[in-house]
């Protein structure tokens, strides 16, 4: 079977957000935990700021569910210990109460709190936002400006949110990057800079 290029460059679309997380666990052949590692060298967080990064996450997620329940669509994204929320709440006191109970969690620095008010995003909504995160990665990969590890990459509603510990030129350019994809609505950068 032959595949046109627009084929081509959608399975890589697809499979890339797999590849990319899975490469340094393959290339070394070891379980997830030492794969981790592998990621975390190539971080510009310390390991122990990483790991607390993922407990952050975990402990906001489990907290917020069970506070607020199935009521709220909530994405927990912590970096370097400042967190972001997206998703959507039904009210406006529902956004606040998800602030105050993250800020309650250990060692988190600041929330930066993008929910939205209004019913839960439907499934075509999240998959169309995935497939945008997944050309963002590609366009950053193929730019070569900058090591797209060191940039985290969040889209709600089309909004695409960039996290990390930036050089200012890497910022510009991960920006204008995404910025200029294909189905972007707005770039709103969450970033710490290093210069």
């Amino acid at each position: 079977m032959q595949l046109t290029n627009m084929n081509k460059w959608l399975v890589l679309i697809l499979i890339l957000p797999l590849t990319v997380s899975c490469v340094p666990m393959a290339a070394i052949g070891v379980g997830a935990g030492a794969g981790t590692g592998a990621v975390v060298s190539e971080d510009r967080r310390t390991s122990g700021i990483f790991i607390e990064d993922e407990s952050i996450e975990l402990k906001s997620s489990r907290r917020l569910y069970e506070q607020l329940g199935n009521q709220a669509h909530i994405n927990v994204t912590s970096f370097n210990r400042i967190v972001l929320l997206t998703g959507e709440v039904p009210n406006e006191a529902m956004k606040e109460e998800a602030t105050r109970l993250v800020r309650s969690i250990a060692n988190v620095r600041n929330v930066i709190n993008e929910i939205s008010i209004g019913e839960k995003s439907a499934l075509s909504s999240r998959s169309n936002d995935t497939f945008i995160t997944s050309k963002v990665k590609s366009r950053f990969l193929t730019s070569g400006k900058f090591q797209i590890n060191h940039i985290k990459i969040v889209t709600e509603k089309s909004v695409v949110f960039l996290l990390g510990v930036v050089k200012r030129a890497e910022a510009d350019n991960a920006t204008e990057i995404a910025s200029s994809t294909s189905g972007v609505t707005r770039v709103v950068k969450v970033f710490e800079y290093l210069d």
